[in-house]
């Protein structure tokens, strides 16, 4: 199906949240989601399904002073 990360149009295999983001190499890493401007929590990852034309962010933290 095809979403839109980080503002990028993908074509993607996954059907949840927390697949995207093992199919994107994010893996264990932390980072920040939401899917259509809607904050999603770590755990619920997992239960977010995903449609077509969905429109995900992915946020990873950064230092700096």
């Amino acid at each position: 199906m095809r979403i839109r990360v980080n503002g990028e149009s993908i074509e993607i295999e996954a059907p949840t949240l927390e697949k995207l983001l093992d199919e994107l190499g994010y893996g264990d890493k932390t980072v920040a989601t939401a899917v259509n401007q809607n904050f999603v929590r770590n755990k619920d990852r997992g239960e977010t399904l995903l449609v077509e034309e969905d429109m995900v962010e992915i946020v990873t933290p950064r230092q700096g002073g």
